[in-house]
């Protein structure tokens, strides 16, 4: 019998013990007969640990001393954890029984392959596809996100249009497959973004090294989101501008990022003006807020830009290139706004 990889899945808690009620069921239902379920608890002060150990004593435990946030939380749970590969998976995530199967058959098919996600549909509207991550993730020419079936606000319904295999540029940490000695090679999440974009900038640097990171339809989650922190959130808003900015000067092309750099500042300076003449100053201060304490932690990220081309190079498939599949060269603003672009596939490019 062909041996079949081990599956660490993670789930990152903190005070969630009503997520784990409601979704954690259905993970124990998983048919893939070499998986470890895990819950990692990031110093939750409600009775997480105790109902674990009530009702689900088979699901292993890892105790974290205090709430380290969704990047660090995962770095120090993982350390400790052998599998060949991870699943991340949130805490407010119902997947279904054979949605292990088809990913790893996936990663197994190229060694080149180091991340999968799954298609993520809303949990509380199942034919429609979920905010954080939805069919796969891109990025546009001046490092604002989006998702094939996620545009902005709009999230698609599921018709099919998106159930071919595809590689995309980054994986949601909803529910990401990565592979284990990829993930530690590369010091897996940047701490300093305590959550939000941490998946895009490590996917980012995976991709720099070689490896490719791939869409699966044929495995379905449903997402429930903003558990933690929801849309509209002030702290919400500073972390998405704030890590964005840090992701795109450790990783951009040096010429890029001197030309792209001055222009994504100034756009978000738009959309604060645009937060402010919609009635969310709390929002507008946050945007401010990210932008001045990127600029005044420029000489960290001047180190932490060092450190990430160090890990790429130590991590780097032989004879392979940086690989930017999923790069959309236009702006998604602009296509949105101005050229009433609200669906993937009307952008023509891909």
């Amino acid at each position: 019998m062909k041996h079949l990889p081990k599956v660490a899945v993670v789930i990152l808690n903190w005070n969630g013990k009503h997520f784990l009620e409601e979704f954690l069921p259905s993970v124990l239902k998983t048919t893939y007969s070499n998986a470890d379920i895990y819950v990692a608890d990031n110093g939750s002060t409600d009775d997480s640990i105790a109902y674990l150990n009530a009702h689900y004593p088979q699901v292993k435990q890892i105790i974290n001393d205090q709430n380290y946030g969704f990047a660090s939380g995962y770095n120090v749970a993982l350390k400790d954890v052998e599998a060949d590969y991870f699943v991340l998976l949130n805490s407010d995530v119902e997947v279904t029984p054979a949605w292990i199967e088809p990913v790893v058959k996936v990663l197994q098919a190229d060694e080149s392959i180091a991340v999968c996600q799954p298609k993520i549909l809303a949990y509380k509207q199942k034919d429609h596809f979920e905010y954080a991550g939805a069919a796969g993730g891109y990025l546009d020419m001046f490092g604002y996100a989006f998702c094939r079936g996620r545009f902005f606000d709009i999230c698609e319904e599921d018709k099919g249009q998106y159930d071919a295999y595809s590689e995309i540029f980054w994986a949601a940490g909803a529910a990401m497959f990565v592979k284990a000695d990829v993930f530690k090679s590369l010091a897996g999440f940047d701490g300093d973004f305590f959550a939000h974009m941490e998946e895009i900038d490590l996917c980012w640097r995976i991709k720099r090294a070689g490896y490719h990171i791939m869409y699966c339809p044929d495995s379905v989650v449903y997402h429930l989101g903003g558990g933690t922190l929801p849309q509209g959130n002030p702290r919400k808003t500073y972390l998405n501008f704030r890590n964005n900015l840090i992701m795109l000067f450790k990783n951009l092309p040096f010429w890029q990022l001197l030309l792209l750099l001055p222009i994504r500042l100034g756009l978000d300076i738009v959309a604060a003006i645009k937060a402010i003449i919609d009635g969310q100053s709390a929002d507008c201060k946050a945007i401010l807020k990210a932008q001045f304490h990127f600029l005044i932690g420029l000489p960290k990220w001047v180190g932490k830009r060092m450190e990430a081309r160090r890990l790429v190079k130590q991590t780097k498939l032989p004879y392979s290139s940086e690989n930017y599949t999923g790069w959309y060269s236009r702006s998604i603003i602009i296509d949105y706004f101005f050229r009433g672009k609200k669906y993937f596939y009307e952008l023509g490019y891909f």
